[in-house]
């Protein structure tokens, strides 16, 4: 199969989880949010190699919230998926999760959505495996990325047309 077939291949995964530590987190005991970004990237990059099988940069990262402090001695909980595949270009949904090794409580800390562009051997944009959804969740998912893949390309549009004064 070259590059450019469109063999329909499965969502991929990816998940991770870590202690917070001391060295991890602000004054306030909590994880600093650049860590939280830090391992938000990494697993969503897992998931969209898994897709393409070749190596991927970040080309954007759509939407990050933090909802809730994960402190020292919880662990951070990051699982990704791909939501859907364009081109070149994969969009990977990320959430992450705090968990309390004591009373086994989770809570839902962030979300983010991220893109990123599969590399040919000479480190340029390659044609990516189509995905078709399956599940109810992942077609809602994958109609989404469209949606927010839209929005995005409209204001990359808008900010190149603007007028510096």
């Amino acid at each position: 199969m070259n590059e450019t077939t469109s063999a329909f291949v499965a969502a991929p995964t990816a998940e991770m989880m870590e202690m917070v530590l001391p060295n991890d987190a602000n004054v306030l005991g909590n994880i600093l949010g650049g860590k939280v970004m830090h391992l938000v990237d990494i697993c969503a990059a897992t998931a969209a190699v898994r897709h393409c099988r070749r190596p991927v940069v970040t080309a954007s990262i759509d939407y990050l919230e933090f909802r809730h402090p994960i402190k020292i001695g919880e662990m951070i909980i990051v699982k990704a998926a791909l939501n859907r595949a364009f081109k070149t270009s994969m969009e990977i949904g990320a959430k992450v999760w705090s968990e309390n090794l004591v009373t086994g409580e989770r809570q839902h800390t962030s979300s983010a959505y991220l893109t990123f562009v599969a590399l040919d051997e000479e480190r340029k944009p390659v044609i990516v495996p189509a995905y078709q959804p399956v599940t109810p969740e992942e077609t809602r998912r994958w109609h989404d990325a469209s949606i927010r893949r839209e929005h995005r390309l409209a204001i990359k549009t808008r900010l190149s047309q603007r007028k510096v004064e």
